[in-house]
């Protein structure tokens, strides 16, 4: 190859180089978009879950009494936006007259909002959307789940654990389900040193939905008030 050749190939702009600038700018425009649309919903939960588990499944009914009952205490409901568990929490919370809000993510095989949503927000970059679920929440209600749910579980106890954000209460649904996580944290994560005895206060297991609603309540005093986000 002669040297002029191999001045022309240096010559080529990076494809990787140019979509990173305008990358910086959608991912601007998911934080701003999120931001405006939920900053006024006042006193909210998140519940998150499986998108697998069945219409018929106790949890899925369990969800929709969880999110009724938030919203009869006063708190506007936010999942997902997907089936199954955010389903049942959109539904449970648009069926009283309460705000469903629904954080969508695009996804290679196309996941659908589901049809309870009356707030549809829809997001590209997980971040994005996981920032939105953290920001406004009063509470998360983690329902039985996948890779998904776990990673949510993980992000809200870490953010707690590092002081990024006061605590807030984190509700494992469904004592069962969780019984083997809880056991290892308790055991081999607590035993080996890398965690303290103090973590596992970040989180509290339910297995009806009523007392989903007395433990927040409890946290907050029966008072809706806003928590400090870092």
């Amino acid at each position: 190859m002669t040297i002029t050749k191999i001045k022309k190939l240096n010559q080529v702009p990076d494809l990787q180089m140019m979509e990173d600038p305008w990358r910086i700018f959608r991912i601007m425009a998911e934080f701003v978009d999120g931001f405006e649309e939920l900053k006024d919903i006042g006193p909210a939960v998140s519940i998150f879950g499986s998108s697998r588990i069945h219409t018929k499944h106790s949890y899925y009914g369990a969800a929709e009494k969880t999110a009724e009952l938030l919203v009869k205490a006063g708190y506007a409901v936010i999942t997902g936006g997907g089936p199954s568990i955010m389903e049942a929490g959109n539904k449970g919370a648009s069926r009283v007259g309460g705000k469903s809000i629904g954080l969508n993510i695009d996804l290679p095989f196309e996941q659908k909002p589901n049809d309870y949503i009356n707030h549809l927000i829809n997001f590209h970059y997980f971040f994005c959307r996981k920032v939105c679920f953290v920001k406004y929440a009063h509470a998360f209600v983690i329902f039985p789940g996948g890779f998904g749910t776990l990673d949510e579980l993980s992000e809200s106890i870490t953010l707690i654990q590092t002081q990024r954000m006061d605590q807030f209460p984190v509700i494992l649904y469904g004592s069962k389900y969780w019984k083997g996580l809880l056991d290892w944290f308790k055991g081999d994560m607590l035993q080996e040193g890398c965690i303290d005895v103090k973590d596992l206060d970040i989180m509290q297991t339910a297995d009806k939905p009523e007392d989903v609603v007395k433990i927040i309540q409890k946290f907050y005093g029966k008072k809706k008030k806003s928590t400090k986000r870092k």
